[in-house]
């Protein structure tokens, strides 16, 4: 939608965040009359869409962060696909578009340099563009966090889908944790244990299929906080990259955002005080990163919330630890899976009274109502 005389463009986009009720923010693109509507549905159709594309449904837009520099996120595009497929399914229309991709295999020095820088263009994207919900895919360290922020300040209909764990690894019967098994390696080849021979069979033996880190690192921990926090689809968080799960889970959303986008139902109503109080806990019952301090206060700092140091300590002190998971544990996000993941966690806190179990999810269903159907559906 172009200015109009005198508009900033901060009023364009508040103009844009239309009610409940009104005609939805793309149609002051394809639902526009005259010149500017001709243009925006005649390049979009030069795509191969037919005119019933253009009919008033929902435009759900799919930030991907893909990247081949960003291993963790290397197979967005597949799942991509499977998101396109529950969007059409549930009347919607999907459009991809591409984001910044921070990956912590590759960056140097850090790609925590990046993560602002990430936020704010996702969230431009998502601004300038005309869609009305946004599916969110991200995986790696910074991207999970990156996205959460961005969509938090636009405050349009927002889902997340995280890529997923690898697989174990495995090296000669036993496991082998990527970002840990590397550090135990190599002093074993320091302190002439292992040859440099075996240690470069050990390379492929780690990092065995796509997906992020299968350790509770930041990246698994950071899907499982998206979870608790109520932002993706109960599961979501530690099914592995290369399961049909994962791929059954991507199209799962792709319906869900479409019906968010009818029922209105935007991060504000979901990143609560409680959201992020259930986050804090999880972290604790998880053993999780604590990068995931640094990554919440953002998140919960570009919703209007105030939590800080003293709230996680506070929070954190009642909690048993729930999850034995390397690096400072025993077992895999392959394992966790398989135990039942995070909603396994999470019912074994609310039944310890240490949930707030009114807090709103994506789903459009309380915790207290998902840990309910988890149940009844087990």
């Amino acid at each position: 939608m172009p200015l109009e005389p005198g508009q900033t463009v901060n009023q364009l986009h508040e103009a844009d965040n239309a009610p409940a009720g009104s005609p939805r923010r793309s149609a002051g693109w394809f639902g526009a009359p005259g010149r500017d509507g001709f243009l925006h549905r005649s390049w979009v159709r030069a795509e191969g869409f037919t005119p019933e594309v253009f009919d008033g449904r929902p435009v759900i837009g799919i930030a991907n962060s893909f990247s081949e520099l960003a291993p963790c996120n290397s197979h967005l595009r597949d799942l991509a696909e499977a998101v396109k497929r529950g969007v059409w399914q549930a009347g919607g229309f999907p459009l991809e578009f591409p984001t910044m991709s921070l990956g912590e295999s590759l960056i140097r020095p850090t790609a925590m340099l990046y993560r602002n820088l990430m936020a704010m263009e996702v969230e431009e994207s998502i601004r300038a563009n005309p869609v009305d919900g946004v599916v969110l895919l991200c995986g790696c360290d910074k991207t999970t966090p990156a996205m959460l922020m961005a969509a938090a300040s636009v405050d349009l209909p927002a889902i997340v889908v995280t890529g997923g764990p690898m697989l174990n690894g495995r090296f000669r019967g036993g496991t082998l944790g990527s970002g840990t098994a590397v550090w135990n390696l190599s002093e074993e080849v320091r302190g002439g244990r292992m040859t440099e021979a075996d240690f470069g069979l050990a390379e492929g033996c780690m990092s065995r299929s796509h997906g992020h880190c299968m350790t509770m690192g930041t990246a698994s921990t950071m899907a499982c906080m998206t979870e608790a926090l109520g932002m993706s689809l109960p599961g979501a968080a530690a099914i592995p990259a290369v399961d049909a799960g994962r791929t059954r889970i991507a199209q799962a959303s792709g319906q869900r955002i479409t019906a968010m986008v009818r029922e209105d139902l935007r991060p504000s109503a979901v990143l609560s005080r409680q959201a992020f109080e259930n986050a804090i806990v999880t972290l604790a019952a998880l053993g999780g990163s604590t990068n995931a301090i640094i990554h919440l206060l953002a998140i919960a700092g570009r919703c209007g919330q105030t939590i800080d140091l003293n709230d996680f300590d506070r929070l954190s002190r009642p909690v048993p630890l729930l999850a034995d998971l390397q690096p400072s544990g025993k077992y895999l996000m392959e394992d966790f899976a398989d135990a039942g993941g995070l909603p396994v966690i999470t019912a074994e806190l609310q039944a310890g009274g240490l949930l707030n179990g009114s807090a709103l999810t994506v789903t459009g269903e309380t915790v207290a109502e998902n840990i309910a159907g988890n149940v009844a559906a087990s």
